[in-house]
């Protein structure tokens, strides 16, 4: 539940593990899409506005500083920075900046975020396939950071966030109004991997062998469980921490080194992978820091609806989640928002639609105006004609002309109806051509377009239509499976759509080129309903 300028409440939430093995995931976005709307349905959660996160391993923060400059200039600026930090071109990254607190009278610090635009892209597909409207798509470290200053305002000196993730774990230094992060590929997939290699078993069956039985060995007097296997997964879990550890040494010397941080004076736990036991023991022991997890609920309330024992087992998967809730009800001190431009401007063009459509009303009522202000006038001419040929019955010339006057005025409003007619099938193909254009893969394009007309039907009247194309072998080959060809995707989309019936069928699919790099199709759409050529 959100107020605008109030802490949000927790009033329901649900959580699904995906799982997916990051050597196979394929079909990570249907697993993705069928776990929200399965989540949706279980927790009764309605379709509404989503503000959501990215892992921060596919994030690329830069902490840079610039000259002073007018807040005009500001943005051409850190455009220029983007493009010489970002490792990928500027054109195919989404990106965002906020100037930062702090730092010298003479220089501007700016935090850059930026994302690949491809891995965004594929989770608001996901996210909109699920019948959720992106409105924020924030990174998790920087989520984190809004948690944290939040709920520990009171807290001073330098906090180290460690969020311990499947994939990377997110390292967060917080000091008064400063930021700094980093992203390290060591977690707790790392763990399940080696477990798998080891003993010889699937990525499904560690993870479920990790979740049984995962606990950190200590070294030392640690006595450890009795059971071998048992022993055998604590000691990998030690391995792949005292990597982790060694990262977290790495980050805080370069944070005290580069960024001109302060020692850290606590660590707070989060993520998924945190939760093993002994985990809080050995960071301890290894950073002679002390350790707590974060509680992303000390200024946030939590419904009494919501079980005690069930919040507090599962409250360290939710510090993210908590960020966004903020971003929602009240100004928080990092807001990025790394949205796709390509849903900026869709929704920018449906806050525009009340605009459009107050025009369009107005121009209606314009019309009628006409069209009242034309029937009184007619109205009046009638009553004139009558006196006229009650007065003059001898004038059948006149009586001729007005009879020509009205025929004519018929054959106008016939005229109108065509042209009516003729702007709603054009429109009907622009809708269709964009329909066939939003089936599209990615690195797919066509090439030619021809309607084909029923034997039965007038000669302007089309049944289907048959369309040529091409694509890069190499950029369709993430579309293919088993089950299907890229081409064999393109047609279900097509069948799909609404448009056009599931007699929609490929024809040919030929390799071509000298090294076939490119593949040409043709693909017979048939129309869901006949059309007008």
């Amino acid at each position: 539940a959100v107020e605008r300028g109030a802490s949000p409440q927790l009033i329901n939430y649900g959580i699904s593990h995906l799982e997916i093995d990051p050597e196979n995931d394929t079909h990570a976005s249907a697993l993705l899409v069928a776990s929200l709307r399965e989540l949706m349905r279980e927790h009764n959660i309605k379709p509404a506005p989503l503000y959501f996160s990215i892992s921060g391993q596919t994030v690329f923060p830069r902490f840079v500083s610039l000259p002073p400059v007018s807040s005009d200039k500001i943005y051409q600026i850190v455009r220029y920075e983007a493009e010489q930090n970002v490792p990928f071109p500027i054109d195919e990254v989404v990106w965002d900046y906020q100037l930062l607190p702090g730092g010298a009278e003479s220089e501007n610090n700016v935090m850059l975020v930026a994302v690949k635009t491809e891995n965004v892209t594929r989770l608001t597909d996901c996210v909109q396939a699920a019948h959720l409207e992106p409105q924020v798509v924030d990174a998790a470290p920087l989520a984190l950071y809004n948690t944290v200053r939040h709920n520990y305002r009171d807290e001073s000196g330098c906090t180290l966030v460690l969020d311990i993730g499947a994939r990377s774990s997110n390292l967060i230094f917080v000091e008064e109004d400063r930021i700094f992060s980093r992203s390290v590929p060591v977690a707790g997939n790392a763990i399940t991997q080696e477990m798998a290699k080891q003993f010889g078993i699937s990525f499904e069956e560690a993870e479920e062998a990790k979740k049984a039985h995962a606990e950190v060995d200590l070294g030392g007097n640690y006595e450890g469980p009795e059971d071998e296997t048992a022993q055998q997964i604590a000691k990998i879990v030690r391995t792949v921490m005292t990597r982790l550890h060694a990262e977290v040494n790495r980050s805080i010397n370069f944070y005290r080194s580069q960024q001109d941080g302060s020692e850290p004076e606590r660590v707070l736990l989060t993520g998924g992978s945190s939760m093993m036991q002994y985990t809080d023991v050995f960071f301890e022991d290894k950073l002679k820091i002390p350790i707590e997890y974060l509680n992303p609920f000390l200024q946030v309330t939590v419904s009494p609806a919501i079980d005690e024992d069930r919040i507090g087992g599962e409250a360290h998967l939710l510090s993210e989640v908590t960020g966004l809730a903020l971003r929602h009800t009240m100004q928080c001190p990092i807001e990025i928002n790394l949205m796709p431009p390509d849903l900026v401007a869709l929704k920018t063009f449906r806050r525009r639609q009340p605009f459009f459509a107050a025009s369009a009303i107005g121009v209606v009522l314009l019309l009628l105006a006409f069209w009242l202000y034309a029937e009184r006038t007619e109205g009046l001419r009638a009553r004139q004609l009558a006196n006229v040929n009650e007065s003059i019955k001898a004038l059948g010339k006149t009586q001729k002309d007005l009879w020509d006057a009205t025929d004519q005025r018929v054959a106008i409003q016939s005229n109108v109806v065509n042209v009516t007619q003729v702007i709603e099938d054009r429109f009907r193909w622009i809708s269709l051509m964009d329909s066939i254009h939003a089936c599209l893969l990615d690195g797919m394009w066509l090439t030619g377009l021809k309607p084909r007309v029923g034997r039965r039907e007038a000669s302007n009247i089309a049944r289907s239509l048959l369309i040529t194309g091409a694509g890069f072998e190499d950029k369709l080959k993430k579309y293919a499976s088993d089950d299907a060809t890229a081409f064999e995707v393109f047609r279900d989309r097509l069948r799909a759509s609404g448009n056009f019936s599931n007699s929609t069928e490929i024809i040919e699919e030929p390799l071509t080129g000298r090294e076939h790099y490119m593949r040409e199709f043709t693909i017979r759409i048939d129309l869901m309903e006949p059309m007008a050529l």
